[in-house]
């Protein structure tokens, strides 16, 4: 049971991986497999930026150009932003909240490996004949018509991976409100844990509209059901709603978690509590709501009319506002502090001037007429990105530095944090601040190359050469974290020595339950509360040294979302759809074809029954046991880490 790293053959670990629904290595699986995506769809994007260098460039062909634009935002999206985004939920909300583990820990690890499984098999596309090639929004009147299994691909992946992240949701919203230490309450939780919570709830509300969306598209592709298809009675504009409905709420999925880490690090580095808490707390709930009232803002010229633009335009206006009272509020939270300027404290800082870069761009396009012109254009690239690498990419980087003493018991080095920040800062400026004066010039998006002599070439030139400067960034940061490996453990609470919330009053490395025993939160700020008062034990107890119960590892998880990844293929090779009678896309036999499908939901399902018939119950660790653990993890510290 001990926490203490004991010597395995990689073979056990593997299968430790494998099998384990602690949250913590869950968390490192989702780091692994985020990073993975993320650099892959960094170098699809080096690629697109390389094409676009110099005018008339025949670098790529316009077919694999839309296919690397298409992966591109996709995997940025939903395999790179949101599992990294999932990686800092599941190391840092349970330990913030005071929980062993979170409420369902075998959903959590189902949720990651059906992500997981989904990702893998999107991305197999570029080996069993092309990846789809529609843009990441995959419009039906363009998806429709895309020869060959690329759309297939995109339909299927997301429809597992969708799958892992809704359960994700689901896990974190129960975790959340019913898992949270005595003590803690709504309004003494960190704002990591509520931007959690708002980002799981609008999780549960949008998937539902992507999945139906998929669903739909799939049975057109699969069967000539002829939902989207305006020239058999369908409705195209219908896809753009049900994906909408979704797409702007995913945003907000992604950049409120990225909220709620700066207002975490913004306070520790200032000296400072957090200024205006519970505006803040106000400020994201509407955010969260008003997410689901803007969507038509990306449908201004599909012809909806002047009332609908005009609701939808003032909708959009008025999300700026609790979005800039939290501006105002890290600002005033660093305003007269003690600050202390550290890598994670760079990107904070750097995030802010960003991001309202990017939110300001947005209001603009919340004008219908300016949107007209800016639609499609270059501009919409550059609000885009500023919002998404300016907020949620700066927030990733400086929370890996940040939270990675308690995820790793390992410090990055800061001399090469500094200088990772600087070229990564330096080259998103230079790529996407530029691409606003080339939308405003009229460069379309979306095109694979264009005429010289049009007064794009600099831009496009200066642009590319940016893009270069964020990949270098991202080496550096991979070797950051490679020399990290050899480092000596840190073996300490507090790394930091600012910390505020419950997370930096544990000690590393962390016993696998966390807590020995149940914490008693005192206010807002626990572990700055129990320091003030000289606690060195860093919180006060709510119960005896006692037993603690935790869930079983188990292997069916990863069967379950095997079985859904086979049928996935069942689905993909179906000879019944338009493009495998029509000759464009490949196709099996039926009986193989159903065979596939039919066995691997088969297999989920016999997971599904085996869990519902077999008692699990978990295991007890007993109180001898955790004084055992406690006193090995004490040896372990005093000898630095050595075994």
């Amino acid at each position: 049971m001990s926490s203490v790293a004991k010597k395995k053959g990689f073979g056990g670990h593997i299968w430790d991986y494998l099998t384990t629904v602690d949250h913590k290595k869950i968390a490192i699986l989702y780091l692994a497999a985020g990073t993975l995506f993320f650099a892959i769809a960094g170098f699809e994007a080096l690629l697109i930026r390389v094409q676009l260098m110099i005018p008339n460039n025949d670098f790529i062909s316009a077919g694999l150009f839309n296919e690397l634009l298409t992966m591109h935002g996709t995997t940025m999206l939903f395999l790179a932003a949101t599992p990294l985004l999932f990686a800092f939920m599941n190391a840092i909300v349970p330990l913030q909240i005071g929980a062993r583990d979170v409420a369902f820990p075998f959903l959590n690890a189902l949720g990651f490996w059906l992500f997981f499984f989904g990702a893998v098999f999107l991305h197999l596309s570029f080996f069993l004949g092309g990846a789809p090639d529609a843009g990441w929004t995959s419009y039906a009147s363009l998806s429709l018509y895309s020869p060959g299994h690329g759309i297939d691909f995109y339909v299927l992946g997301l429809q597992i991976s969708g799958a892992g992240t809704l359960i994700s949701g689901i896990n974190f919203i129960v975790t959340i409100i019913t898992m949270r230490a005595p003590g803690m309450t709504f309004m003494r939780m960190p704002l990591f844990t509520w931007t959690s919570l708002v980002s799981s709830t609008l999780i549960l509300f949008a998937f539902p509209p992507l999945t139906a969306g998929l669903f739909l598209m799939l049975v057109d592709r699969m069967f000539g059901a002829n939902f989207f298809d305006h020239t058999m009675g369908g409705n195209t504009i219908i896809w753009e709603h049900l994906f909408w409905i979704f797409g702007h709420p995913e945003v907000y999925i992604l950049v409120l978690p990225a909220f709620g880490l700066f207002s975490e690090i913004i306070p520790v580095f200032a000296r400072k509590r957090l200024f205006g808490y519970s505006s803040m707390v106000f400020a994201t709930i509407l955010i969260g709501f008003l997410g689901f009232m803007v969507w038509a803002h990306h449908m201004f010229t599909v012809g909806l009319g002047a009332t609908a633009n005009a609701i939808f335009a003032v909708a959009t206006m008025a999300i700026a506002v609790p979005t800039g009272m939290k501006v105002f509020n890290w600002i005033l939270t660093i305003w007269g502090g003690s600050i202390k300027v550290t890598v994670p404290m760079l990107y904070a800082l750097g995030f802010i001037p960003s991001f309202v870069a990017g939110g300001v761009t947005g209001v603009m396009q919340a004008a219908a007429p300016l949107d007209y012109q800016l639609h499609d254009s270059y501009f919409i690239v550059a609000h885009f990105h500023y919002v998404i690498v300016g907020g949620i990419v700066t927030a990733l980087f400086g929370s890996a530095h940040f939270y990675w003493p308690i995820m790793f018991n390992r410090a990055l080095n800061e001399k090469l944090g500094v200088l990772t920040f600087w070229i990564f800062f330096i080259g998103f400026h230079l790529t996407f601040f530029l691409q606003h004066f080339l939308g405003l010039m009229g460069m379309p998006r979306r095109v694979f190359t264009y005429m010289a002599d049009q007064g794009w070439d600099t831009f496009n030139f200066i642009s590319s050469i940016g893009a270069l400067m964020m990949g270098l960034g991202v080496i550096l940061l991979v070797i950051n974290v490679l020399i990290s490996i050899k480092t000596p453990p840190l073996n300490r609470r507090d790394y930091w020595g600012d910390g505020r919330s419950l997370e930096w009053a544990l000690e590393t490395p962390l016993p696998f339950y966390n807590f020995k025993q149940l914490p008693l939160v005192r206010g807002y700020d626990p572990y700055w509360i129990e320091k003030e008062e000289g606690n060195k034990e860093g919180m006060v107890y709510a119960e005896p040294m006692g037993d603690i119960h935790m869930p079983n590892n188990s292997i069916l998880p990863f069967i379950m979302s095997i079985g859904t990844f086979i049928a996935a293929f069942g689905a993909l090779y179906s000879p019944w759809g338009d493009q495998a009678k029509a000759g464009t896309a490949e196709s099996v036999s039926p009986g193989l074809s159903l065979a596939l499908l039919i066995g691997g939901l088969g297999l989920t399902v016999l997971c599904m029954i085996t869990r519902s018939v077999k008692d699990d119950y978990g295991y007890h660790v007993h109180k001898e046991e955790v004084e055992q653990v406690e006193k090995e993890l004490a040896e372990f510290r005093a000898k630095g880490g050595k075994r």
